[in-house]
C-alpha cells in the first residue's frame, strides 16, 4: 500500500483530509478547489507574484510588467453551439490576462491528444485557435504536442499560458475592490455553461443555447480608458460562475457586497435550462463575461463605454460593495428577502471548460 500524503507543510491540512483522493470537484472552481490551492499548492510554491491569487500574475521585467497566466482546458464536447475548445482555450487566456489590466500578447499551447481523434476534428480545433488569436490580436509564438494511448485522453486537452504587458497606470486585481464600488457586468450569465450541458443532456428549447465564448480585451480596454484609476477590481466569471468570482473578490478585498437578482441578466432559455437541472444561473459558468468594480463617481461613464461595445450592449448594474459583512455576498430576492450567495463545494458542472 503507498505511503500516505504528506501535509506537514500545509497551512491547514484538515480539509484535505476528508478527501484521501482527487475528486471532480477539486477542478470546479469552487470551495474544494480553492481548499486545495490554499492548503496544497500554494504553502509549496508560494511567493509575491503568486500570492496574489488572481486571474494571472504581475511580475517586474526590464521595467516591464508582465502579466502571465496559464490555463487548461478539457470541457465535452470539443466541438458546442457557440465555440470550441480551440477559441475557448485562446479567449480562455487573453481574458485571464484582460481582468488583470494586461494587453495581452502572446500565447503558448501544448495539446495532448488522444489515439484515434479525427484529424479533421483536430483541424478545426487548430484553425478556431488560428482564428480566435486573430481576433483577439495575440500571436501564438510556442507550443507543444503529445499523444496519449486510445481511452486516456478524451480526445483532446489544450493548455495555454499567456503573456501581456501592464500599462503604466493600470492597478487591478482581486484585493483592491472597495465599499461603495458599483458592481457592473457586460451581459447575460449562464450562457456558456447551459449551452454545454444541454448538449449533453439532449434539452431541446424553442432556440439553440450558444456560448457566450469571445475574447474581451478590446472591452475592457475601453473599459479602462473610461473609469481610469477608478476601476478596481475585474473579473471573467468561468467555473463557479458569478458566485463563485464575488466570492473572490470578497475575500481578498474584505468587502462585502449585495447583488440584486432581479438585476442580473438571464436569457428565457437559459433559465429554463436551468431549472430543468436543478441549478442557480449565478452559478453557472460564462466564458464571455467580466464583472468590473468601479467607484461610483465613475460608474456611468464605465457603464456607458461597456454599451457602445459589441459585447457590452447589454451591460448592467447589478450591485454593489458594501462595508458590512465582510467577505460575504447577499442577494436581494424579488420577494424583497435576501439570501446568502456562497460558492458551489464541488463540481456542479463538469467538465464545461
Amino acid at each position: 500500500m503507498p505511503d500516505p500524503p504528506d501535509f506537514s507543510k500545509s497551512t491547514c491540512p484538515l480539509p484535505l483530509r476528508d478527501y484521501p483522493s482527487i475528486v471532480m470537484g477539486h477542478g470546479g472552481g469552487g470551495r474544494l478547489s480553492a481548499e486545495l490551492v490554499e492548503h496544497l499548492f500554494l504553502p509549496a510554491f508560494r511567493n509575491d507574484a503568486l500570492a496574489n491569487l488572481g486571474d494571472a500574475s504581475i511580475v517586474a521585467s526590464g521595467g516591464e510588467r508582465l502579466a502571465i497566466s496559464t490555463d487548461s482546458f478539457v470541457v465535452r464536447p470539443l466541438i458546442f453551439p457557440g465555440g470550441s475548445i480551440g477559441e475557448l482555450s485562446v479567449y480562455g487566456t487573453v481574458n485571464d490576462l484582460a481582468v488583470s489590466g494586461a494587453v495581452p500578447v502572446y500565447l503558448s499551447v501544448g495539446m495532448i491528444l488522444e489515439e484515434g481523434l479525427p484529424m479533421a476534428i483536430l483541424a478545426q480545433i487548430v484553425d478556431d485557435m488560428a482564428k480566435a488569436a486573430r481576433v483577439a490580436g495575440v500571436q501564438i509564438v510556442a507550443g507543444d504536442t503529445k499523444v496519449v494511448e486510445k481511452g486516456h485522453g478524451d480526445g483532446c486537452y489544450v493548455n495555454t499560458t499567456g503573456i501581456g504587458f501592464v500599462p503604466a497606470g493600470v492597478n487591478v486585481g482581486p484585493g483592491l475592490a472597495r465599499a461603495g464600488d458599483i458592481i457592473l457586468i457586460n451581459g447575460t450569465v449562464g450562457d456558456h455553461g447551459m449551452a454545454i450541458m444541454s448538449v449533453r443532456e439532449g434539452l431541446e428549447f424553442d432556440t439553440t443555447i450558444h456560448s457566450d465564448t469571445a475574447a474581451l480585451n478590446a472591452l475592457i480596454a475601453d473599459v479602462l480608458r473610461a473609469g481610469g484609476p477608478s476601476v478596481h477590481s475585474m473579473r471573467d466569471p468561468t467555473r463557479g460562475g458569478v458566485a463563485a468570482s464575488l466570492n473572490e473578490i470578497a475575500s481578498s478585498s474584505q468587502v462585502g457586497m449585495v447583488v440584486d437578482e432581479a438585476s442580473l441578466p438571464v436569457r428565457s432559455e437559459v433559465r429554463s435550462a436551468c431549472e430543468l437541472l436543478g441549478m442557480d444561473p449565478i452559478h453557472v459558468a460564462n466564458e464571455g463575461k467580466v464583472l468590473i468594480f468601479v467607484a461610483p463617481d465613475r460608474a456611468e461613464q464605465v457603464l456607458e463605454a461597456m454599451r457602445r461595445h459589441p459585447l457590452g450592449a447589454d451591460s448592467t448594474m447589478i450591485g454593489n460593495a458594501v462595508a458590512q459583512h465582510a467577505g460575504m455576498v447577499v442577494a436581494r430576492t424579488t420577494i424583497g428577502a435576501t439570501r446568502i450567495i456562497t460558492p458551489q463545494i464541488g463540481e456542479q458542472l463538469p467538465r464545461i471548460c
